[in-house]
């Protein structure tokens, strides 16, 4: 009896013994070399795979890319924008109003977090903003404002300020005299906004009597040979005798040049442009062109890029300014404009990289 007791809590300890190994096995599975625990690599690749389903994708809707400045704003963008750990989809109309309501749509469908429109027609547009809305996706208007509609956020240049910097510029030069104002596209929001400016400086002497605006004509589209006919039917009008022409940007300035050179007066009359594209700085220390203005296209495409992932993210933005686009006090983020002429080249576009030394001067030692 004694010895099937001893034998039954024999078998006892050694089953409480191998249950006890056991045990210390799993631990020791579950432990690195040096005693520490091991994580679990299937939880982190789920985790991560769930942080790449998680990734903000932006939407881009561009108005054209038939310039060069736009050019310039799609790879600073869509650089900035995957710096921040987004990523982002550009889709450009070249123009056509319904084609970029056609293409926001695309985007919209695709689900992207925050839409991003530069808008061709600025009351066009607006259909945009509410197909967004709808989706539940915020709309930032990049460098034009979107006209009445309850758009999210603005960020641009002070465009105002544009116009005042062109007409102060030539002013100083041509106090008194005959002056041609060749707009952009009046279809775009900012090209009032620089006529606006322009006719800030100018209406007090246009009141002394100081300064006549024989010419005023919109663009039709931005498009350059528009451009060229309205200074055509400029000079046509006034028999040449003009004293000063200010252009909505670089491109409608490089053809009201172009009509000037073909009647001998390139560099005789002062013509002032905005966007210092590199056609334009060239012209400028060529004495053709006598100012452009620089907006720095990177600091508006990081800074835009920076507020639209936050704003994907769900962060509130809180800005200083507030622009009326006719229906709503829209939240802005303005950025100063800055005047370059041929004494100050050197120490903004070129300083900043915009232009390299070499281009601006087509390789010319100065």
């Amino acid at each position: 009896m004694e010895l099937r007791i001893r034998r039954l809590l024999t078998m006892f300890v050694m089953l409480a013994l191998f249950f006890v190994a056991l045990g210390c096995e799993k631990m020791d599975r579950s432990l690195g070399p040096e005693g520490k625990p091991v994580q679990n690599t299937s939880f982190l690749q789920d985790e991560e795979a769930t942080s790449k389903e998680e990734k903000i994708k932006i939407g881009f809707s561009m108005d054209t890319l038939e310039e060069e400045r736009w050019l310039r704003d799609r790879a600073l963008f869509k650089a900035a924008v995957e710096s921040l750990g987004a990523e982002v989809e550009i889709l450009a109309a070249n123009g056509d109003d319904a084609l970029q309501v056609l293409q926001a749509e695309t985007l919209i469908s695709q689900g992207v977090d925050l839409l991003v429109v530069v808008p061709h027609n600025a009351e066009a547009a607006a259909t945009i903003v509410k197909k967004a809305h709808l989706a539940g996706i915020k709309v930032l208007s990049y460098d034009r404002l979107i006209k009445n509609a309850e758009i999210d956020l603005y960020v641009s240049f002070d465009n105002e300020r544009v116009g005042e910097l062109q007409a102060e510029a030539i002013t100083k030069i041509v106090p008194k005299g005959k002056y041609v104002y060749i707009g952009g596209a009046d279809t775009d929001n900012n090209a009032h906004l620089f006529k606006k400016g322009v006719f800030h400086v100018l209406q007090p002497l246009i009141d002394k009597g100081d300064i006549t605006v024989v010419y005023d004509q919109w663009t039709k589209n931005w498009l350059p040979s528009n451009a060229y006919a309205n200074m055509q039917e400029a000079l046509i009008a006034n028999e040449g005798k003009i004293d000063a022409v200010i252009a909505a940007n670089d491109a409608t300035a490089g053809m009201a040049i172009e009509a000037l050179m073909e009647t001998g007066l390139a560099g005789k009359i002062p013509v002032a442009g905005q966007d210092a594209e590199l056609a334009a700085a060239q012209r400028i220390v060529e004495g053709t062109q006598t100012m452009t203005v620089y907006k720095p296209i990177p600091t508006l495409a990081e800074e835009a890029a920076r507020l639209a992932v936050a704003m994907a993210r769900g962060e509130f933005i809180d800005t200083d300014r507030k622009v009326n686009n006719g229906k709503v006090e829209v939240p802005s983020v303005l950025l100063p404009p800055i005047a370059v002429n041929r004494s100050n080249m050197d120490e903004t576009v070129i300083a900043d990289g915009f232009h390299s030394k070499v281009d601006v001067y087509k390789g010319e030692t100065r």
